[in-house]
This record gives C-alpha cells, structure tokens and sequence, in this order.
C-alpha cells in the first residue's frame, strides 16, 4: 500500500485514455477544475462566516473611567465659581 510510480500513473492514464476517448478527456478535465474552485470558494465563504461570528460574540471587558482626584483649590459648590469657569468658550 504504498504511492502510486510512474508505471501505475501511466497505466491508469491508458485506461482513461481507452474509455473515455481523446476528445472527452479535456472536457471533464475542465469540468473538474470548476468544481475543485467551487468547493475552495464554498470552502472560503464558510471560514469567513466563521470568522466574523467569532469576532462578533467576542466579550470585551469592561471598560473603567480614568481616576481622577478633584484639584486642590477648587471650589466644591457650583455657585462660587465664576461664569467664565462654567461656561465654556466658543
């Protein structure tokens, strides 16, 4: 049960060549090739759909507000501070 030599290969392609004819075996060598590129392309649409809901139902952690300390100095009622520092500038 080994690989196939070069005698084997070349048996098995007069036997091919005896069934089917010359003028057939272009056609179906053409007809394979479209499907092996079909599966591929079948093959690729599945990985991609596979892809993006992976991406999709990826959890990413929650994110934290930055801490920040108030600054010292800084007045802690709203009403003491003046209306440029409330509003500001346009």
């Amino acid at each position: 049960m080994g690989s196939l030599g070069p005698f084997e290969l070349v048996l098995i392609f007069l036997a091919i060549l005896l069934i089917f004819g010359a003028k057939r075996i272009p056609e179906i060598a053409r007809g394979l090739g479209k499907g092996i590129k079909e599966f591929k392309s079948a093959t690729r649409e599945i990985s991609n759909e596979f892809n993006v809901d992976d991406s999709s139902n990826r959890i990413d952690p929650p994110r934290q507000a930055p801490h920040t300390t108030p600054r010292q100095g800084a007045a802690s009622d709203p009403e003491s501070t003046t209306p440029s520092e409330s509003t500001p500038n346009r």
